[in-house]
C-alpha cells in the first residue's frame, strides 16, 4: 500500500503546462473592443473537444466546500476532451493531478493552489481528482459533449493518499 501526503504548491503557467493551461489574462496583450469599453484577451486556454465529433459545452458546477486533510480515493480522466474550470467569483481552489497514462502514476502526482481570479483547463487524458473547492460556490465548466467514453475512473481506495491544505 502506498502512503502519500501531498501538499499543494502555487500554480504557474510553467509548472502546470504538462497538465493543461492556467487560465489568466497575465502576459496577454488585450484587444480593445466595444469602442474602448471592454478588452478581449484571446488564447487563454487550448480547448480540445473535437475528437470523435465532440463539441464544446458550457455548464455550471455547484461545488461544495472540501475539508482537509482530504483522502484521495479516486482519480478520473477525460480522454476525448479538455475540461476547463473557471470560478464564478474570486476564490481559491485546488487541483490534484497526475500525467496521462493507463492509470495514475502516484509517484508523479502533484497538487496546485489556484489563486483568486484564475481558472484551469486540463488537457485530454490528464488524471485529476474532481473539483476541489475551498468554499460552496459555482464554477463555469467548458467540457466535451458527444459520443464515446470520455470518463475513465481509477479507484485509489486501497491506497493511502492524503491531500493536506490550510485554508
Amino acid at each position: 500500500m502506498t502512503n502519500l501526503i501531498i501538499k499543494p504548491k502555487p500554480i504557474t503557467k510553467e509548472n502546470f503546462r504538462i497538465f493543461g493551461d492556467m487560465i489568466t489574462t497575465a502576459d496577454i496583450k488585450p484587444i480593445e473592443i466595444n469602442n474602448g469599453y471592454a478588452k478581449r484577451y484571446d488564447g487563454i486556454a487550448n480547448l480540445n473537444t473535437k475528437k470523435n465529433n465532440g463539441e464544446s459545452t458550457i455548464s455550471i458546477f455547484s461545488a461544495l466546500k472540501r475539508s482537509f486533510p482530504m483522502k484521495i480515493d479516486m482519480m478520473e480522466k477525460h480522454p476525448l476532451g479538455s475540461q476547463a474550470f473557471i470560478p464564478m467569483k474570486e476564490t481559491i481552489f485546488l487541483a490534484f493531478v497526475a500525467p496521462e497514462g493507463d492509470s495514475p502514476d502516484l509517484s508523479k502526482v502533484e497538487s496546485f493552489i489556484i489563486p483568486k481570479g484564475i481558472g484551469i483547463n486540463y488537457n485530454p487524458g490528464i488524471w485529476h481528482f474532481p473539483l476541489i473547492s475551498t468554499e460552496d460556490m459555482n464554477f463555469l465548466v467548458v467540457d466535451r459533449l458527444g459520443d464515446g467514453n470520455n470518463l475513465v475512473l481509477h479507484n485509489l481506495d486501497k491506497e493511502n493518499v492524503t491531500l493536506e491544505f490550510q485554508t
